[in-house]
């Protein structure tokens, strides 16, 4: 059965005001995270804003992110860039520093081609001797691994899986048919992942965990034992926050819905912004179809003719 299953969550980075990293911040987000009940944690995805953290940043974020984690749940720690030399430097920093797994994204901007995305996975295999979590997110990096290119690399020592926000839903079970099921396969698109999970797949790195982990656990802890109620209950009340968490650029959506819960500020790094008033209103009526958050609306009150 797969290493990675269950709700795994591609955690945001807190800043400061003043555009500093709040690490202090990011740690009380995993302790939040484990006690609800996340099954696993991915720091310095694209959720993470990895393209405007420095090098050193990225690292210690990963430290930050394992530290706080002390072996309690599993971390697969984001090592992506779109240069292969980069990339193998922060798998190999993620491996000397104890993560459970390894996530690498397919190049993003210089869009190669599928021999190209091969020799870049296989560089990162070669040089760890950890997991390695394939990410493929067309929608982000203008290029797709085909399930042939997959079938090749899975056959070198460290490639274990993949995290794929392709949504075509037919690529799990394909995947499933070549590879069996031992092969770990993640979804990367929230909105979807009720089918991700009947197609063969084993769990999702999810951005609504971010603020929703309880019930996002809950997910899956009710696929993993059939309970179909509790599912149901689970993936419908879900469905409004997968939808308005992209309403705008991710992470925005997600950072406002927790400043709104109390765990960090609103801040980014340009060139990402806050979301917008109307998107807010939306957020926050997702958050309270969910069952996590209660708006501040007053009912009228009638007031008689005296």
């Amino acid at each position: 059965m797969a290493r990675f299953k269950g709700s795994y969550v591609a955690l945001v980075t807190p800043f400061t005001k003043k555009g500093k990293v709040d690490f202090d911040a990011f740690q009380k987000l995993v302790e939040w995270h484990i006690a609800s009940g996340t099954h696993g944690l991915v720091p310095c995805g694209t959720t993470g804003e990895t393209p405007t953290l420095s090098t050193e940043e990225h690292k210690s974020l990963i430290k930050a992110c394992l530290e706080a984690t002390d072996g309690r749940v599993p971390v697969i720690a984001g090592a992506g860039s779109n240069s292969t030399e980069k990339a193998v430097e922060l798998a190999r920093f993620a491996d000397k520093c104890g993560a459970d797994g390894i996530l690498v994204v397919t190049p993003y901007y210089n869009k190669p081609g599928q021999e190209g995305m091969y020799q870049h996975f296989k560089a990162v295999n070669d040089a760890v001797g950890k997991p390695v979590i394939l990410y493929n997110v067309p929608g982000r990096t203008g290029v797709e691994i085909s399930v042939e290119t997959i079938e090749r690399l899975a056959s070198l020592k460290n490639i274990a899986g993949i995290k794929d926000a392709s949504v075509d839903l037919s690529r799990p079970l394909h995947i499933r048919n070549v590879l069996g099921d031992d092969f770990i396969q993640l979804s990367g698109e929230d909105a979807t992942v009720a089918a991700y999970l009947a197609q063969g797949g084993h769990g999702c790195i999810s951005v609504t965990a971010n603020v929703a982990p309880r019930l996002c656990a809950d997910l899956h802890n009710a696929w993993q034992k059939k309970d179909w109620k509790s599912f149901e209950r689970a993936r419908d009340a879900l469905l409004p926050l997968h939808k308005t968490l992209f309403a705008e650029t991710n992470p925005a959506p997600a950072k406002y819905c927790l400043a709104k819960l109390g765990k960090i500020g609103e801040d980014m790094r340009l060139p990402m912004v806050p979301v917008t008033a109307p998107t807010r209103q939306k957020l926050d009526a997702a958050m309270e179809f969910a069952g996590i958050y209660k708006t501040a609306r007053k009912k009228l009150k009638k007031v008689g003719k005296r």
